[in-house]
């Protein structure tokens, strides 16, 4: 089994094998769904989301418009079966997990048939113009990336890597989608990192879990817990190189432009799944740009 080398988390380093860093800044706050917040089981709301805010100063201003009017209550009653019907998905018994099944809902999402591991992409996820706002942002702070158990191996994650500003315009429209598709209450994601692969830089075979009982696991897991799903965008499309293989299912992604990869860390038991081992490929000609999110057990900082 492939040792996972998780980024280290959002502060300075990388998380886990891969060595992305995980800076602690809290995430902006994303802004707050108007129908769940007003049926007061919006995730976001629940978990802290509203703290310190009224709680309609994040719906849209018609819903404060209506609200000036006292109801009478048979007209409350009524405008919460109104609004729930509204709800497509419900928030997840786990805040900070989601299910397949929630994102097969999503108009072109697809579902690589395998019972190893739970993997599924979906193109054009982002349009073209964000990606382009995204690789901007990640050429301004670039850094080299590192790895949370360091191995000995120098050279084992040789890319670029920089924690993005949650309060970025352009960060918060990805927060919004990505929230739209999985449903993951937004504390339990550590910020996004943006990642630049140069030719011939690549991230060998890892994990992105911390392996229970590693050097690297308390120090990385002892507040938000251990990594629920990955949720990797490509930004652009590469010339040559540059693919995400899954070695245990020998399933390789090319980089397009706006296609989303996920995957569920966890077996259907709970525990880490080592067939979750991926490589990033060396880049062989152009560029690589991408967007990793990772989500934890617990709320993030």
């Amino acid at each position: 089994m492939g040792r996972s080398r998780g980024l280290e988390p959002p502060t300075s380093g990388t998380t886990n094998r891969r060595s992305n860093q995980l800076s602690y800044d809290r995430h902006i706050p994303l802004h707050a769904c108007q129908d769940a917040c007003l049926l007061g089981s919006c995730a976001r709301r629940s978990s802290g989301y509203s703290r310190g805010r009224p709680p309609l100063a994040q719906g849209r201003p018609l819903a404060k418009q209506k609200l000036r009017v006292r109801p009478t209550k048979a007209q409350n009653i009524a405008g919460l079966v109104s609004c729930s019907a509204r709800i497509i998905t419900p928030c997840m018994a786990n805040p900070g997990d989601t299910t397949a099944a929630r994102l097969m809902t999503t108009k072109g999402m697809r579902r690589v048939p395998s019972d190893r591991l739970e993997l599924l992409y979906c193109h054009d996820f982002l349009p073209g113009p964000l990606c382009a706002r995204l690789m901007k942002l990640i050429d301004k702070d670039r850094r080299p990336s590192t790895i949370a158990d360091a191995n000995g191996d120098n050279y084992f994650r040789t890319s670029e890597t920089c924690d993005l500003d949650a309060r970025e315009p352009a960060v918060r429209d990805l927060e919004d989608r990505l929230f739209s598709l999985n449903g993951i209450d937004p504390d339990h994601g550590e910020p996004v990192q943006g990642q630049r692969y140069d030719v011939g830089q690549e991230f060998k075979p890892h994990t992105d879990y911390f392996e229970p009982g590693g050097p690297d696991f308390e120090k990385f897991c002892s507040v938000a817990g251990n990594r629920t799903w990955t949720f990797m965008i490509y930004l652009n499309d590469v010339s040559s190189g540059g693919g995400t293989r899954f070695k245990t299912i020998k399933k390789t992604f090319q980089p397009e432009t706006g296609t989303l990869v996920c995957w569920n860390n966890k077996r259907a038991d709970g525990r880490f799944n080592p067939n979750t081992l991926h490589h990033g490929m060396k880049v062989r000609k152009g560029l690589k740009y991408v967007i990793t999110k990772w989500y934890r057990e617990k709320p993030w900082g």
